[in-house]
């Protein structure tokens, strides 16, 4: 028997944005890893705020929860189903249209549903940029990115999604609507209720559109694959490159050599580098400055060349022991490639798991010398790449050659791993978000004090918890 919520939802969406057969249902319902599956009344797909206030509302009155979804990308399996409770998906891919792009104020407003490389795009033409960016921008979603306040790779140069959000649109538990769409720089009216939403996983309200921070395009791009001499090199070396380069590092990537190698075995390409990089770092800078795209009788951009030349003095100095400049955009593009595969690398190798860890600066080596062996001496191969630049590293893991994952001590080397984040000062969540799969750490981890408060504001907002349930919250 049809359930009464979904003939409602006809009756507001239209037979087409409600989907309830099984195998229109089920790319919605299993997250990208595969890891999680969940079960729902049925795909609601609003084209508009006003029809997602609709399904708030009709939803409240039945009594059925909602899972928020954008391009269903996440890797803690915060996007789909994940308890017994009547409940739907409500998925904004209709909701995908770019309200405005203002060059002047150099400003985008966004609806939820816009993929993030479809603005990066509208941007490149009007030769702006907008900065975030990772390897599931092709279908990964505005809205999503702010849930989860996503990184990447130019995070240290321009920061999170939330720094690069200057004001969202919301639908909140009763059906209102939260709208701060206006672009304002400063606004110290009250509580920031916008950074409060943002990274709060869909459990709070469903954001319906932002307005987003583009900035000039780069004029030139200089990248590199370089070997450090150890991991006590690594802020040594981003610091004289900033230095040099006025604080134009856009990325500085770290990917040992056993990731290298197996990317480059997963795509069928050779290796950056003849010998293989232990402690290897992908390095971009980037300058919006047209002396710096100039070129020389080589051909070389100035920026080129200041790369060059910074990299042949760490050389000298021994911080690095060998480094390969891009000598045109395809191999820039086969060096950004490498990066990018990673995770589907990951996966490609069978069952895993990621921490998502974040640390300061100097204690990334420290977490590095004293986890990797740990976690071999457990039977895992570890595959961790980060974004040296803030301190985030993917501290991933799979089964070692030979080794069957369900008989690993995964629960061992979790309490390994957060031991050193506590002894360190850092955190077990960096980009990733909570989902389903890391609120056991919230439970155990997170100071009493501040769940409680987060407690709080959950029944604040919404009070029948009708929002994402079983997520970020233990």
């Amino acid at each position: 028997m049809t359930h009464p919520l979904v003939t409602d939802l006809q009756g507001v969406l239209g037979d087409t944005g409600v989907l309830i057969g099984p195998s229109d249902m089920a790319a919605y319902l299993t997250d990208w890893t595969g890891e999680f599956t969940g079960t729902a009344l049925c795909v609601a797909r609003p084209a508009s705020t006003k029809e997602v206030q609709q399904v708030v509302i009709l939803c409240a009155r039945h009594d059925v929860a909602i899972t928020p979804q954008g391009g269903n990308t996440c890797v803690s399996g915060g996007s789909v189903p994940a308890t017994d409770r009547a409940q739907i998906v409500l998925s904004l891919d209709r909701m995908c249209k770019i309200r405005a792009l203002d060059t002047t104020a150099r400003t985008a407003t966004v609806e939820a549903g816009v993929i993030l490389e479809t603005l990066q795009t509208a941007a490149r033409n009007e030769g702006l940029l907008f900065p975030l960016s990772f390897g599931a921008r092709g279908s990964c979603t505005i809205g999503g990115v702010l849930a989860t306040n996503a990184g990447g790779a130019n995070v240290l140069r321009y920061g999170n999604a939330r720094d690069l959000c200057l004001g969202i649109e919301v639908v909140l538990a009763d059906g209102t609507t939260l709208h701060t769409l206006t672009g304002l720089r400063k606004d110290n009216s009250g509580y920031d209720l916008r950074n409060l939403l943002i990274g709060s996983e869909g459990t709070l309200g469903i954001i319906t559109a932002a307005t987003l921070r583009i900035y000039p395009a780069p004029r030139a791009v200089a990248t590199a694959f370089v070997a450090l001499a150890d991991m006590a090199a690594a802020l040594p070396v981003l610091n004289r490159l900033q230095d040099l380069s006025g604080g134009q590092v856009d990325a500085f990537e770290y990917m040992p050599a056993g990731v290298v190698g197996a990317v480059c075995s997963h795509l069928g390409m050779a290796p950056p580098l003849e010998t293989p990089a232990e402690t290897g770092l992908l390095v971009e800078l980037a300058s919006t400055r047209a002396g710096d795209a100039e070129t020389d009788a080589d051909g070389r951009s100035h920026l080129d060349a200041l790369l060059t030349d910074a990299l042949a003095g760490l050389l000298s100095s021994g911080a690095i022991t060998d480094a390969v400049v891009a000598q045109s955009d395809a191999q820039r593009q086969k060096l950004w490639q490498m990066r990018e595969a990673v995770l589907e690398t990951i996966v490609a190798h069978g069952p895993f798991y990621t921490f998502d860890a974040s640390l300061p600066l100097a204690g990334v080596a420290p977490f590095l010398d004293a986890l990797d062996p740990q976690a071999q001496s457990m039977s895992f191969r570890t595959m961790t790449v980060g974004h040296l630049g803030d301190g985030n590293l993917h501290f991933a893991v799979v089964a070692a050659p030979g080794k069957d994952w369900a008989s690993l001590p995964l629960g061992a080397l979790k309490t390994k791993v957060l031991e050193a984040l506590s002894k360190l000062g850092g955190s077990f969540s960096a980009e990733h978000g909570i989902g389903q799969s890391k609120t056991d750490l919230m439970r155990h981890h997170k100071p009493e004090a501040a769940l409680a408060a987060m407690a709080d504001i959950k029944r604040a907002l919404d009070p029948k918890a009708v929002f994402n349930p079983g997520k970020l919250l233990p």
